[in-house]
């Protein structure tokens, strides 16, 4: 398998999967905005989306979709319980917080990035993004993590998320149950290769 990926963006979520899931795997860059590989490849010919992460499999059959690829990844693995079993009410469960960070927290940061949007228009994206943190807090508070005591996918992409928020001057320290959520995320190994690999 070969993980397309650019440093700091959601592709680390896949990668940190990868990792947690002992897979073996090669990794290669993208520069998001020539859309060239570091191999010197177009990338719209691996994804036409032109997006990371993108999983090409040993099949030649390439993946993309964060949430789609996490859970791909999983199920490769059942034993190391990344996600629970297909068809359970717990699988649900995960699939509902990776649409909630994929929709809610993901999306809620992607127009902060636009150089070009209005500081009015940003302000209002953070206070919208504020009120979803404090959700989430809420949901921390009880659990190590998003489905309990286990580290799942889905504790992936929200760790990759919440890297987010000190470009845009959200300080995870107002969230005690999300600041502790995201210090015990960060010292897993796993997450420390991913991260040292990716610099």
């Amino acid at each position: 398998m070969k993980l397309y990926f650019s440093p700091s963006a959601c592709s680390l979520s896949p990668h940190i999967v990868l990792r947690e899931a002992g897979l073996e795997f090669e990794l290669e860059k993208v520069d998001l905005r020539s859309k060239q590989t570091a191999g010197g490849v177009d990338f719209k010919t691996v994804n036409p989306k032109g997006s990371v992460p993108a999983l090409a499999l040993d099949d030649g059959q390439v993946l993309t979709e964060g949430p789609a690829v996490v859970q791909y990844l999983a199920d490769l693995v059942p034993e190391k319980q990344l996600a629970p079993a297909a068809g359970s009410m717990a699988r649900y469960r995960l699939m509902e917080w990776l649409n909630f960070i994929s929709t809610e927290l993901h999306k809620g940061f992607s127009p902060l990035f636009n150089p070009a949007m209005p500081a009015e228009a940003k302000k209002l994206t953070l206070e919208r993004l504020v009120s979803r943190f404090d959700y989430l807090e809420t949901q921390l508070q009880s659990s190590g993590y998003l489905l309990g005591s286990q580290f799942t996918v889905a504790d992936a992409y929200l760790f990759t998320i919440l890297r987010w928020s000190t470009m845009f001057e959200l300080d995870l320290s107002r969230w005690l149950a999300i600041e502790a959520y995201f210090k015990r995320v960060s010292e897993r190994p796993a997450v420390q290769a991913a991260l040292a690999a990716e610099k």
